[in-house]
């Protein structure tokens, strides 16, 4: 279904919802895709930074749920002692990110993750998540768990079940999506 308001273009998209856990880690190796990489942490991110990485990573595949955080909210969120933003660089230049939030005892959620568009399909998303699995368990949690959907790249619910993370819960939801183009 789709409308047209005030010059803005509404479609509602179903959008399937895929849970995943894992409660223990095997630790297999994913060797660098390429020389020249790093993961760093973020420590207390400013907020326009951390919308760059949000929005360039997100936007392509429907990312909302921070777009709609104010910035007072979002700093809340992304400069708890508890969340972590660890970047990805190629070169000293941002490839992606991951965001883990150990708010909850003895879970952690990976909140976000995801590439720049100018990264994918370089082998990076594999090398990156397996990268930031093994921070996690760094933690000893006894979950760590994360949602995709089928808006999500297309390699990402492969991805996480090649990683060693196990579906647990699958929903559908309708979702409202804008864009500031007018269509037919």
């Amino acid at each position: 279904m789709a409308l047209i308001v005030k010059g803005l273009w509404m479609a509602t998209l179903a959008v399937k919802t895929t849970y995943l856990q894992m409660f223990s880690y095997s630790k297999p190796q994913v060797r660098p895709p390429r020389v020249s990489l790093t993961s760093m942490q973020a420590k207390r991110p400013t907020v326009p930074y951390y919308r760059f990485l949000y929005h360039t990573v997100g936007d392509k595949w429907h990312w909302t749920s921070r777009k709609k955080l104010t910035d007072v909210e979002l700093a809340a969120i992304i400069q708890d002692p508890k969340v972590e933003i660890h970047v990805l660089y190629v070169d000293g230049v941002p490839a992606g990110f991951a965001e883990l939030d150990r708010r909850v005892e003895g879970q952690i959620e990976l909140t976000q993750f995801g590439l720049l568009p100018e990264f994918l399909g370089q082998s990076l998303g594999k090398y990156f998540l397996q990268w930031t699995i093994e921070r996690v368990w760094i933690f000893k949690p006894t979950r760590l768990w994360l949602h995709t959907c089928n808006l999500d790249h297309p390699a990402a619910l492969p991805n996480y079940l090649k990683a060693g993370f196990e579906i647990y819960q699958e929903g559908l939801h309708h979702e409202d999506k804008e864009e500031s183009e007018t269509r037919p």
